[in-house]
């Protein structure tokens, strides 16, 4: 089984873990013979799909079909956002540290603001 990485990021996606597959083919309409090429397959982990489906359209026919499709994908069920969080907070640990500057900041009646 070949290494796939993300197509956006470069991060390594190994088998079985959450990720987001496009797959690319080209075959001609109206000629015979009929020919077709073969299917390349380009991949997104979660952070990268979620953050693509949120951000405005690229440009290029090809990048808004695929990009459409993905923001499909990420609008129809959670459960890839969810991997994207898992993934984050794994990775990172910025969540557990969010939540404690949230916590420190309702002590102190700041409410997470500057006050100058």
């Amino acid at each position: 089984m070949e290494n796939l990485f993300c197509l956006r990021c470069n991060r390594e996606i190994e088998p079985g873990q959450k990720s987001v597959a496009v797959y690319i083919f080209a075959q001609t309409v109206g000629v015979r013979p009929r020919q077709k090429s073969a299917a390349q397959r380009i991949c997104f982990c979660p952070q990268c799909s979620v953050s693509l489906a949120m951000g405005p359209s690229p440009e290029g026919a090809l990048n808004v079909a695929a990009w459409k499709m993905i923001r499909d994908l990420v609008g129809a069920d959670p459960a890839l956002t969810e991997a994207a969080w898992e993934n984050l907070r794994g990775i990172v640990g910025l969540l557990s540290a969010g939540e404690r500057e949230r916590e420190d900041a309702q002590a102190t009646g700041t409410g997470g603001y500057f006050e100058f």
